[in-house]
């Protein structure tokens, strides 16, 4: 039996000592047994900083955890403030029609609630020219988005006119968006054609079971490295649905190195990693008002370069 001691009941704060079997286990893993809590709900309170490890906020699900460390979880705990910025050199091209930005993780693409700050169009804006050298930064126009943890290339308008244009280019699917994945196990070459609904049937978005219902997701994929239990493949989108690399690979056995989210039918040992190792490494478009060919690439950030390396030892 787990060894766990909890406050006085009435209070929010949870407190538990990790026993000698949980010893050296990921921090996810150990608060997910001694609380008794779903994976997704062990991570998420990680994530958000309600959990201390030792006194100390802990925001890392994968942080190895020792005997007698104490585990603090307050739902109700205020999330650790992050002051966050981009540094000027992720602007990888501005003109007066668009912006193409280099991602870092951890940060949003846009904002999903009202109050949130700190995404990339918002910090993106601030370091562009404002008009007559005052002013509030002009607002992005969003014209493709990224995972939170995802890194890499992306796109924004600057004006009405060149959203119009590179949407339309998207819809043609003429855009080019290359990425590059470390996926669990011997990944073969080949083409994924589905249909994407944001419930297929376990709260997950994912594949329809009923043939054409749902948004129709192309995605080639092709190996470019046999690793040490996990493949480094390159990602074509025809289609860019939510999730759309995360999903196919996941359904086919070979779910992203660090996914959290659509892992609940992988059979093997995950291997662990701070984040999906998921990068955009490849942009191309006509540009919206010169009707140029622009193509852009961006190298594999350290945390990817570092995982590789560990893969290929």
């Amino acid at each position: 039996m787990l060894a766990r001691e909890s406050v006085p009941s009435g209070s929010d704060t949870k407190r538990f000592v990790v026993p000698e079997t949980l010893e050296g286990r990921p921090l996810d893993r150990a608060l997910r047994e001694l609380a008794a809590l779903t994976w997704g709900d062990a991570r998420t309170l990680i994530r958000r900083g309600k959990v201390k490890v030792a006194g100390v906020v802990m925001t890392v699900a994968e942080r190895r955890v020792s005997q007698g460390d104490e585990l603090e979880v307050n739902p109700h705990a205020r999330a650790p403030r992050r002051e966050a910025n981009l540094d000027r050199s992720r602007l990888v091209y501005t003109d007066p029609h668009i912006v193409v930005v280099d991602k870092p993780a951890g940060i949003s693409t846009v904002a999903y609630d009202d109050g949130e700050r700190g995404t990339l169009d918002q910090l993106v804006a601030a370091l562009l020219p404002r008009s007559k050298g005052k002013g509030p930064p002009a607002s992005l126009g969003v014209v493709q988005r990224l995972d939170k943890d995802t890194t890499g290339l992306l796109v924004f308008a600057r004006s009405f006119s060149a959203k119009k244009a590179l949407a339309s280019q998207l819809r043609a699917r003429s855009v080019h968006r290359r990425y590059l994945a470390l996926a669990h196990g011997d990944v073969e070459k080949q083409t994924f054609k589905s249909y994407l609904v944001k419930d297929r049937g376990d709260g997950l978005r994912g594949t329809s079971r009923f043939g054409r219902e749902g948004q129709l997701a192309i995605t080639d994929v092709e190996p470019v490295e046999k690793l040490e239990g996990a493949t480094l493949v390159a990602c074509r989108l025809t289609t860019g649905r939510t999730h759309q690399i995360r999903i196919h690979l996941a359904e086919a056995g070979h779910p992203v190195v660090g996914e959290r989210v659509y892992v609940r039918r992988y059979a093997g040992e995950p291997i662990a990693a701070p984040r999906p190792m998921l990068h955009a490494a490849e942009l191309g478009f006509v540009h919206p008002v010169r009707g140029d060919e622009m193509k852009f690439e961006a190298p594999l950030p350290p945390d990817m370069i570092e995982m590789l390396s560990r893969l290929r030892a």
